[in-house]
């Protein structure tokens, strides 16, 4: 990860409280607003963000896989689905599927994705703060800046332009 990117994880662990503070605040504006303004600053930050120099994602967290996303990549791998499951996934505390390990068995070693056209659904999401009703991820929004830089910058961007 680049030193400027692993920074901004640094500091995010070091404003764990006025993110959790902001992020409590946000939950009292006007839904449409909350998406209006996480949707810019998404768009202004992923316009600056290369993915590929962190993929901190990619080493530390598992998406959760639906049975969409197992079948797509069972076919993929010409695996049976109950294979797939044997080899790369097990069942959380919240009985969903997700990854044995860490990191993602599918990174390859210039952080790309060696699955990405077929890539799980949390994936592509991911960090979510694009996502319509963000007012009602705000609590995993919180989890996803001690992982995600770019998340991490949206927060701080929005802390400046004292939205709320």
């Amino acid at each position: 990860m680049n030193k400027q990117l692993l920074s901004h994880l640094e500091k995010s662990a070091q404003t764990k409280k006025l993110e959790k503070d902001l992020l409590k605040k946000v939950k009292r504006v006007p839904k449409q607003h909350v998406d209006e303004l996480f949707h810019t600053e998404h768009a202004e930050v992923f316009n600056q963000i290369n993915c590929l120099e962190c993929a901190n994602c990619c080493k530390t967290t598992s998406p959760i896989f639906t049975t969409t996303d197992i079948s797509r990549l069972s076919k993929l791998f010409k695996l049976k689905t109950g294979e797939f499951i044997d080899r790369y996934l097990q069942v959380d505390a919240d009985n969903d599927f997700v990854l044995k390990s860490s990191p993602c068995p599918f990174l390859m070693t210039d952080n790309t994705c060696f699955v990405y056209n077929e890539r799980p659904m949390a994936c592509r999401e991911y960090p979510h703060t694009n996502r319509k009703n963000m007012y009602q991820i705000l609590d995993l929004t919180e989890k996803n800046a001690q992982i995600c830089p770019a998340v991490t910058i949206i927060l701080n961007r929005i802390m400046v332009k004292k939205a709320f």
